[in-house]
């Protein structure tokens, strides 16, 4: 059951790379919380404080009144058990359990699916890169979707390119739903919805914004994509973090070369000259590196 699910996630102290490591041993969240105490110590290895916590089925009035919100603003649940669940992100140890989504989350099942990331001051040459190669990608993969984070700069470029260029796009964002950040791209949101697209959090409705999100919220930009494109980082940027997370999953991450002059290409520069990233200059190439076939080619 889906409360069951959400409930999970309320109690306190177990976090979200301790769900994920009872799910590996339980079946479901019905079947943790019907484990005895000895089975949670004894084969779970949990602490007595959460031990404590499941068996006195913590969490379940937080989760009744986050499925209430849910129904009222018409968002999407979906748990790690659901067949919706983005299956790339099924292969993360640090998984969110529970998703919240407004608009198709099922878009997450394509088989082309691209995370697109870099600084928020694009420049006008990281602005025609990214709408050229996502454009090119579009026609040779109509099933595209492509990934990033609804902030200003090369996310809101990239969604605008996919919406532009006729395949779907899904924002990752910091913030509990229906909410959006930035709230000046309300309006993005709701057009990324209305195209077949999906706006995603981790985070409940009883979330405390502070904005200590943003990093976490990029290792699911990086979990949910067969590979990630760096358009364009200064040295420090923050998608270097998404760049950090997509290699330590596993993921291809590919990077567009900059002038070494310029600071808004130094990160995907080095990402480059460390081999983290491969370098890309075309849509063919970012098919190339992914082994992405293109049908009748």
């Amino acid at each position: 059951m889906i409360l069951d699910e959400v409930a999970l996630t309320f109690v306190p102290n177990l976090g979200t790379r301790g769900i994920s490591y009872l799910t590996d041993i339980y079946e479901d969240a019905s079947a943790i919380y019907g484990a005895t105490e000895h089975h949670l110590a004894c084969v779970a290895e949990l602490r007595r404080d959460i031990i404590t916590h499941i068996t006195q089925r913590v969490g379940y009035s937080e989760a009744e009144r986050e499925l209430r919100y849910c129904e009222q603003h018409n968002i999407g649940v979906t748990s790690y058990h659901d067949n919706l669940y983005p299956p790339l992100l099924r292969e993360v140890a640090d998984r969110p359990h529970i998703l919240y989504s407004m608009g198709d989350i099922g878009v997450l099942q394509s088989k082309h699916i691209l995370s697109v990331v870099g600084t928020r001051r694009i420049s006008t040459y990281g602005q025609s890169v990214c709408i050229r190669l996502l454009t090119e990608l579009a026609e040779m993969f109509p099933d595209l979707v492509v990934v990033s984070g609804l902030a200003f700069g090369v996310d809101a470029t990239a969604h605008h390119s996919a919406i532009s260029a006729g395949v779907r796009t899904v924002a990752i964002v910091p913030s509990k739903l229906p909410e959006v950040t930035p709230t000046q791209h309300s309006r993005l949101a709701k057009e990324i919805v209305d195209e077949g697209g999906a706006i995603i959090s981790e985070l409940n409705s009883q979330s405390k914004q502070n904005g200590a999100y943003y990093i976490p919220r990029n290792r699911i930009i990086a979990g949910v994509a067969e590979g990630l494109w760096v358009v364009e980082s200064p040295a420090n940027g923050g998608s270097l973090s998404t760049a950090k997370a997509a290699d330590g999953y596993s993921r291809t991450v590919v990077a567009t070369p900059g002038r070494i002059t310029d600071s808004r290409s130094e990160g995907t520069n080095h990402l480059i000259k460390t081999n983290v990233a491969q370098l890309i200059t075309s849509a063919r190439d970012i098919a190339s590196a992914l082994g992405w076939k293109e049908v009748g080619a």
